[in-house]
């Protein structure tokens, strides 16, 4: 396959319920989209759905545009490739910068299921014909205002609730919250926030009375060994998240007993090509793995519910109706679920058309990469 031209647009839009973690409050996203064309006319598309600040991550929206602009697109257009897969080695001497690679790795697979007449689903192994969606809340002002967001989405019908936590935002949040919708699925994420002494340890060992699903990175991304202390003291599952961003830290967390549950984030961790492999792997060990979500727009959130079509992902993803984030979505029509559930797209391709006009009108900055042929000038 060979790709003829490149673009890149950093989209924003605002969300329609401003979002708070542990590190800040969000009102809008700016993500960048990324569009191939291949020689025949056909077109893949992917999202680059990094923070626009260093808190969730080293990168940002002005370095994931840097190197994708300077590195990853001029390495996909002077490449021939038969499989998406095949880039991954290509671009291997580009340390880190995951967010970016993902971006334009799902453009690449969506790119490559669209020239060979299957939904990316499909192309990725996919055996689901729908797939359960969770929801993320961030931390809000008051209890009140927190059980109200929780109500919300479970008349919604979603399965899974995901409470973001914090030092001083934990115990009690959680107590009421539990209290309120009893056997719900629950689970917490502290994004790290929490520090890794004795005492930090036996406070989030109280959160095991509850009855969580999980509690996901408790700890600074390369803590493993905090997060193997807490998950030897407590019976709730940890689940990693920031501390995975390659194969190499998923072994890691194997091999130190680290969690026992896994957040495969296409966008952390470099693209479709990783997170397939990440999930054979935790598949292997008799790992859990659900899809997370950096609050993608829908060309993002298109490529999460083709992942989440895989088998080992048995756990509720964050693959929840665009409409939860935005007024508006990028792709037509927007990801809908349904009781909790999302149908996995089988037109060829991203399985979504994408609304080219929303982006131009939200678009802040743009670029179009030559072609080979002017490249060559």
């Amino acid at each position: 396959m060979k790709v003829t031209a490149a673009s890149i647009s950093r989209v924003k839009l605002p969300l329609v319920h401003s979002f708070q973690t542990s590190s800040h409050r969000k009102s809008y996203l700016e993500h960048l989209i990324i569009r191939l064309t291949d020689s025949d006319g056909n077109v893949g598309w992917g999202e680059i759905a990094s923070p626009s600040d260093p808190y969730y991550c080293s990168e940002t929206t002005e370095t994931t545009w840097l190197v994708a602009r300077k590195y990853l697109l001029p390495i996909v257009l002077s490449t021939e490739w038969g499989h998406p897969s095949q880039l991954a080695a290509v671009w291997h001497k580009i340390r880190g910068h995951e967010f970016a690679k993902a971006g334009v790795d799902a453009a690449a697979w969506s790119l490559y299921a669209l020239a060979t007449g299957v939904s990316l689903a499909s192309a990725l192994g996919g055996t689901r014909a729908s797939v359960n969606a969770g929801v993320s809340l961030g931390i809000e002002p008051t209890i009140d205002d927190l059980l109200a967001q929780v109500q919300k989405q479970v008349d919604a019908g979603y399965p899974r609730v995901k409470l973001k936590i914090a030092p001083g935002w934990d115990i009690e949040p959680v107590r009421a919250v539990k209290a309120a919708f009893g056997d719900h699925d629950i689970h917490v994420d502290a994004n790290g926030a929490y520090g890794d002494s004795e005492d930090d340890i036996a406070h989030l060992a109280k959160l095991d009375e509850f009855g969580l699903t999980m509690i996901e990175q408790p700890f600074a991304p390369r803590n493993f060994v905090a997060s193997a202390r807490l998950q030897a003291r407590i019976h709730t599952p940890i689940c990693l998240d920031e501390s995975v961003d390659t194969i190499d830290d998923l072994h890691t967390m194997i091999a130190l007993k680290a969690g026992r549950v896994l957040n495969i984030k296409v966008s952390r961790m470099g693209g479709l090509t990783v997170a397939k492999t990440a999930h054979d792997i935790a598949t292997g060990e008799g790992i859990p793995v659900w899809c997370g979500g950096m609050h993608e727009f829908g060309v993002g959130r298109a490529a999460n519910v083709a992942i989440s079509s895989l088998p080992g992902f048995t756990l509720p993803s964050d693959v929840s109706g665009s409409d939860k984030y935005y007024a508006r979505d990028i792709i037509v029509p927007p990801v809908v679920a349904n009781s909790g559930q999302v149908a996995v797209p089988t037109a060829p391709g991203l399985g979504f058309d994408v609304d080219e006009e929303w982006i131009a009108e939200n678009r802040v900055d743009f670029d179009e990469l030559p072609t080979t042929s002017e490249r060559n000038l």
